[in-house]
């Protein structure tokens, strides 16, 4: 085994069998099928595998199959090894299986760092992150295993020492290692959690990126610490609606349905606000079982639009089949059509047969397929192949991906699998393309600038 190779096929899923059918081959009963072939270099029929022998007691048997992969060196390999042998109560062996790679840091040293503090290792856990505190990985794990163990005073000066001064990073290439802004969160997260709430506050205020993966840390902690007047206030001057959200979301938390419907209906200036305010409540009515107001919020606001966007009307149609309104959606994108000349985009027409679908109407939905403009092309195949499937026409469904060649293998593979022709699905799976390796810059420098 190759951990280059073994690296590039699970990452693309391509030449080797992929999750979803392993779990389906596992489901159908072709056991015997995933052990073969987890002993032959397919790396998730071996993790699959592994997980079945573990859970039957089976541990040294588990430990065999993964060993093959992680004797390589290929890390997912080895840290799928780690993660079963403390899940068993094995810390020790799982610790020692991590030492080797920790010592290049990075993901390697976060584990090894997180094994050490929840087994009693604390010291030596920090002892090894310290040094590498300038990688924000390492960094975070630092913060993250150090809480409660009244480490912050000794902490919390490194973090600071990494805030220079009156200096903003302008894009994310500025500062190299551990940048100010993720510092200055750290470290606001070690001040919270040493009580001094408002130096934490201060130190947020003072980011230049503020929310991080649609989360706002500062709003976070607001809302952790019941401030919900300087909340609403930041709510207020947040261009990102991400401390809107989190303040809603608290209000929801404490029965004051009200206060947070109010905070999504608060007016907003771009149409992009607008449809996240609007998708957002929706979510909020829909969870507190008042789905037609839900549907109302939705209608509105693709109505508002004129020409609404897929994802409006993907969450309009999808109230509309979560309480029992297909028909009423059906109704909306008939006369969506009907403003848009008879056109039907493909995005929406899916939408129709989602809806179809909610009413038992799945004969009358292939049949629109099949003749709609696009229903022959490769990517409405998938969704004519899914509707045979739920119909029971496993074998039209077929038909219809074998008609586009390799273009859908693993859906494909799924059914072959259901009608027994299992051998024939792996091998569809199996093929290999040839690995296209595309250049970075494919121009010439010239030697000269060009006036």
């Amino acid at each position: 085994m190759d951990p280059a190779d073994l690296d590039h096929r699970a990452r693309t899923l391509s030449g080797i069998v992929p999750p979803t059918v392993v779990s389906r081959l596992l489901e159908l009963g072709h056991e015997e099928e995933v052990e073969r072939r987890a002993r032959r270099g397919e790396w998730f029929c071996a993790r699959e595998w592994a997980l079945v022998l573990g859970d039957r007691g089976r541990q040294e048997e588990a430990l065999d199959v993964l060993a093959p992969y992680a004797a390589t060196g290929w890390w997912t390999a080895v840290r799928a090894q780690v993660e079963l042998l403390e899940q068993w109560g094995r810390a020790e062996e799982a610790i020692a299986q991590v030492r080797p790679h920790a010592r290049s840091g990075g993901f390697e040293l976060e584990l090894l760092a997180r094994l050490l503090a929840r087994h009693g290792r604390l010291d030596e856990a920090v002892a090894r992150l310290i040094p590498g505190i300038e990688d924000p990985g390492l960094a975070s794990t630092l913060v993250e295993v150090t809480e409660g163990a009244g480490r912050d005073e000794e902490i919390a000066p490194l973090l600071a020492a990494r805030i220079p001064v009156g200096h903003r990073c302008e894009d994310p290439w500025c500062c190299r290692g551990l940048d100010p802004d993720t510092a200055i969160g750290l470290l606001a997260a070690v001040r919270e959690r040493q009580g001094r709430v408002d130096e934490a506050i201060a130190l947020l205020h003072t980011r230049h990126i503020s929310s991080v993966n649609a989360r706002d840390q500062l709003a976070d902690l607001l809302a952790r610490q019941d401030r919900i007047e300087e909340l609403r206030a930041y709510a207020d001057s947040d261009p990102h609606g991400h401390a809107a959200r989190c303040l809603a979301e608290v209000l929801e938390e404490r029965g004051d349905i009200d206060g947070a419907i109010a905070v999504y209906r608060q007016p907003d200036d771009s149409r992009a606000d607008r449809v996240q305010a609007a998708v957002a409540l929706a979510g909020l009515l829909g969870r507190r079982h008042r789905g037609d107001e839900a549907i109302e919020v939705m209608r509105t606001l693709a109505d508002s639009l004129g020409d609404p966007d897929d994802r409006v009307v993907d969450t309009l149609c999808t109230r509309y089949a979560d309480h029992g309104r297909a028909a009423d959606g059906l109704a909306y994108l008939d006369a969506l059509s009907a403003r848009r000349g008879g056109r039907e985009e493909w995005e929406f027409f899916v939408l129709r047969l989602r809806l179809m679908a909610a009413r038992g109407l799945l004969d009358e939905g292939i049949g629109l397929t099949r003749a709609h403009p696009e229903g022959d092309t490769w990517s409405a195949a998938w969704t004519l192949s899914d509707l045979l499937a739920e119909s029971g026409r496993i074998q039209e469904a077929v038909a219809v991906l074998e008609a586009h060649g390799a273009a859908h293998p693993t859906l494909l593979a799924g059914h072959l699998i259901v009608l027994g022709r299992v051998e024939e699905a792996l091998q569809l799976l199996q093929r290999r393309e040839p690995k296209r390796f595309v250049p970075l810059w494919s121009g010439t420098f010239e030697a000269e600038p060009t006036l």
